[in-house]
């Protein structure tokens, strides 16, 4: 089974290797293939950017003659019009010079305001009454004489409403000499100084003049190409076309390329192959580093990446010094991710098959362990069952014997063997078929109140005399004040007779053994502690399965069949209790079971 697998494995890793060589092959094609196709358009488009800018050229010459012949009578109207409009404008100022010195010669009180004051608090009648009109007299320096002049404002601060024309208005105010104030007023309102409608029409016409002067003068002036037609005898637009077509092919490699637009096509052109990685890209001319790009992921990449390179306008009369690179820090991952419809099933199938063969093998372990587990139990139940029915055998024997029947005494004490070695082999026989039940879900489990110190106290009293016979001493400390639990009685007691009874057998000398009983958070805690072999951490993870039996080296004198602990683990689980390990090779075992309290109502 290891060889096939091995094979197998061996299969698959060449299978896979090959086809991401494969992928790796077309990958670079189709990344080339890109590039080229990039590079091909990106100089196909300056060949019809230069065709659209020669024909924009032509046709822009041609309107700005056709514009020339136009300009000059529009020039020519345009002045006359704007004449015409000065000579309008300056008569309405006359009109209105005229009417402002009539007026300020018939009213010598004559204040200027503005339109927005106006508007604010003459023109609402509300208002009115915070328009303040005085005469001011202010000193004269350097004389005794003082100046008078009247001064409009108001008495009370409100919001400014906007002018709504340009007129010009005056308050025409009668002066009391006595008081200094104005006791009436008028408001005198004159046309605007400029018509508004002239006004703009001329500023439009000489905005459009200037600008007509300006494109007159850009369009006819002599350039370099006139002039080496000329010399040449050639056609100025064939010597035009062939200085352009120089003009944009030597111009820098930076001004040619638009990075954006070769961002767009590569990942366009990569997609349409089905490569939707991240990449990073470089320009670069004869000289420099032109334009490059930075994934992040490449940040972290510690391997060379493979670079993609094709050169930039091949179409140029010189050596094309433009060169165009790519490169993909993450290349084995993409590879990866298009294999991934192969790889994934083969993996899972692969992971199949070796969780197959690990459970097959963990099965034929185990199988053979508890095979050669049973063997010893069968051998260790045939020498305890043994033991006993030889025994009663013999004694069975010897009741034959009439010597031995007439004798009263001796009767006695051979019907006294009989029934120990029956109880005995009873127990023995119990003790199997109580793991059988556990096994099968049987054990009738009784869950009624139990007080575990007298339990405990009771096993104690029947294991004296084991204890005397091996002479053993007996510590016990039943200090829980609370000892209440749910459980079954008989299975407790065998579950404390069973930890007692391992404590007596693996103390090779004198047994030592302290059981104590204490509570703990709502728990009572039973432990069972000896001074005997001790157990290693290997040996307290398997005292708990069926049939395993702890090595005990020279000594001779421990009996049973391996099923005690795990009778003692099953019971305490099914209490809802917990049983935990404490163990020191030659230095003694300590055994602790955790059992919940009864609640109290």
């Amino acid at each position: 089974m290891s060889i096939a697998l091995l094979g197998v494995m061996a299969m698959q890793y060449y299978f896979i290797r090959e086809t991401y060589r494969q992928k790796s092959i077309l990958f670079d094609e189709a990344v080339n293939a890109s590039l080229s196709k990039v590079a091909s358009i990106i100089e196909k488009n300056e060949v019809l950017n230069l065709a659209r800018t020669q024909r924009k050229i032509n046709q822009e010459k041609y309107e700005a003659e056709q514009r020339k012949q136009a300009a000059l009578a529009e020039q020519l109207k345009i002045q006359d019009r704007i004449q015409l409009l000065r000579t309008q404008q300056y008569e309405y100022y006359q009109n209105f010079k005229n009417t402002e010195d009539e007026l300020k010669a018939t009213f010598p009180n004559l204040i200027y305001i503005e339109n927005w004051f106006y508007e604010t608090y003459i023109r609402r009648p509300q208002y009115k009454r915070f328009l303040d009109i005085n005469v001011i007299q202010e000193p004269i320096q350097g004389t005794t004489l003082y100046r008078e002049y009247v001064d409009v404002s108001a008495t009370q601060t409100l919001p400014v409403i906007a002018a709504k024309d340009d007129s010009v208005r005056y308050i025409v105010a009668d002066i009391d000499p006595f008081l200094k104030k104005a006791s009436r007023y008028t408001v005198a309102t004159l046309q605007p100084q400029a018509n508004a409608k002239i006004a703009f029409e001329l500023r439009d016409l000489e905005e459009r003049l200037e600008k007509l002067n300006n494109e007159f003068l850009a369009n006819n002036a002599d350039n370099i190409f006139d002039t080496l037609a000329v010399i040449g005898g050639k056609k100025p637009t064939l010597i035009e076309d062939v200085a352009l077509g120089l003009t944009l092919a030597n111009r820098p490699l930076r001004e040619r390329i638009n990075i954006n637009l070769i961002h767009t096509l590569l990942e366009e052109e990569l997609q349409s192959r089905d490569i939707r990685a991240p990449f990073n890209i470089e320009v670069r001319d004869s000289h420099k580093l032109i334009y490059h790009t930075t994934n992040v992921a490449s940040l972290s990449n510690q391997e060379q990446p493979t670079r993609y390179t094709t050169a930039l306008f091949k179409g140029d009369v010189s050596t094309p010094t433009g060169r165009l690179s790519i490169y993909f820090p993450d290349k084995k991952g993409v590879i990866f991710d298009n294999m991934s419809y192969l790889i994934l099933p083969t993996l899972a199938l692969f992971a199949l098959l070796v969780g197959s063969f690990a459970y097959t093998l963990t099965i034929v372990f185990r199988q053979k362990k508890i095979s050669e587990m049973k063997t010893d139990f069968i051998n260790n139940m045939t020498h305890e069952f043994k033991t006993p029915v030889a025994t009663i055998m013999i004694a069975s024997e010897s009741l034959r014997d009439p010597e031995i029947a007439s004798n009263e005494n001796r009767v006695n004490k051979l019907a006294n063997i009989i029934y120990d070695e029956n109880v005995r082999l009873g127990s023995h026989i119990e003790r199997v078929l109580n793991i059988a039940r556990l096994e099968k879900e049987n054990l009738k489990i009784e869950r009624v109140d139990v007080q575990i110190n007298p339990l405990v106290e009771g096993v104690l009293d029947s294991m004296q005399l084991q204890l005397q016979k091996a002479s053993g001493i007996l510590h016990a400390d039943l200090r829980a004040q609370y000892d209440l639990v749910i459980g079954d009685e008989l299975h407790l007691s065998n579950v404390f007779f069973n930890l007692v009874d391992n404590a007596i057998k693996y103390s090779p000398n004198s047994p030592e053994i302290t059981v104590t009983t204490f509570n703990h958070k709502g728990n009572i805690i039973i432990s069972v502690a000896d001074k005997g072999l001790g157990m290693t951490k290997d040996q307290q993870e398997k005292i708990f399965d069926q049939f395993y039996r702890i090595p005990t080296g020279n000594v001779h004198n421990v009996k049973g069949f391996g099923l005690g602990l795990s009778y003692v683990n099953d019971i305490v689980k099914r209490l809802d209790g917990t049983i935990q390990v404490k163990s020191e090779k030659d230095k003694g075992t300590v055994f602790e079971i955790t059992l919940p309290l009864k609640k109290q109502n």
